[in-house]
């Protein structure tokens, strides 16, 4: 039998009142390309390539559209509704996509977009799911300082946002370089700061200290501007509060504030520091 969920290169064998009769040269076993795609111009022995799967009926079908995933990929899909035993997803073929409730890792609305995978489930239906980090790959093509754009799947509070990079490769912003407000779903664009052993990615939302250092001076000069020329931050600070407040790590913000204080832009005060 062919396999389902992917896409297959099939013999024409017969044409009936139901549609066009396809097999592998390797299986006896037939597939149903229905009447509705039936093609013109065809005859038995012509090949074509089709997606084979379980329709409604548990008849195992074929048909010339291409769906947005296969088994084995990951994707992004369409919610298209979500319902009391799942949501349902535009994954490109008449019937739309079930997500069971169980294989969800999050709450999902109708009309936003989620990572999923395909799978059979026990009757041999496919099926999505969230549950992605077995499909990634350790071998990304990636290296030190490589710009990268993946999707966050999960986060976890002790170690940080787990992505999969190019719907592919394993990666991880660490909790110390999270520096803003992530939400599953997100689409974030990285630097690579570290491969590690396994080949799994460490990634930074932030530039190089040399490159991120004019950014994060116009952060800090701007938020001396909202309160009216002053700041109530200093390098005595507590860093939890300047992670906070500016959304940067303190060895940045004291790096930031040095050159501000050295091209006379600010000064240190009691309370923190105010413009010159």
């Amino acid at each position: 039998m062919q396999e389902l969920g992917k896409k297959h290169t099939l013999i024409i064998t017969r044409v009936s009142k139901e549609g066009i009769y396809l097999k592998s040269q390797f299986s006896d076993i037939e597939v149903l390309l229905p009447k509705k795609e039936e093609m013109a111009n065809v005859s038995i022995g012509d090949v074509i390539s089709v997606f084979v799967y379980k329709d409604m009926d548990n008849t195992i079908k074929a048909t010339l559209k291409e769906p947005k995933i296969n088994l084995g990929e990951i994707a992004s899909l369409k919610v298209v509704d979500v319902t009391e035993i799942g949501a349902f997803l535009d994954w490109g073929l008449d019937k739309d996509l079930l997500l069971p409730n169980k294989k969800q890792t999050y709450d999902i609305t109708k009309g936003q977009d989620c990572l999923v995978s395909l799978y059979l489930n026990e009757n041999d239906k496919l099926c999505a799911t969230m549950r992605i980090s077995d499909l990634l790959s350790s071998d990304s093509p990636y290296k030190v300082n490589d710009k990268v754009k993946g999707t966050i799947y999960d986060i976890n509070e002790d170690m940080g946002a787990f992505l999969a990079i190019d719907n592919k490769y394993h990666g991880l912003i660490l909790k110390n370089e999270l520096y803003n407000t992530y939400n599953y779903g997100d689409k974030i664009e990285a630097r690579v700061i570290k491969v590690r052993d396994d080949g799994k990615l460490d990634l930074s939302v932030r530039e190089k200290a040399y490159l991120q250092m004019d950014t994060d001076t116009q952060i800090i000069m701007d938020a001396i501007e909202q309160g009216g020329g002053k700041l109530d931050l200093n390098d005595s600070s507590d860093p939890v509060i300047i992670k906070e407040k500016l959304m940067m790590s303190k060895k940045a913000f004291k790096r930031a504030l040095g050159r501000l204080m050295k091209e006379d832009k600010i000064k240190q005060i009691n309370e923190g520091i105010e413009k010159i």
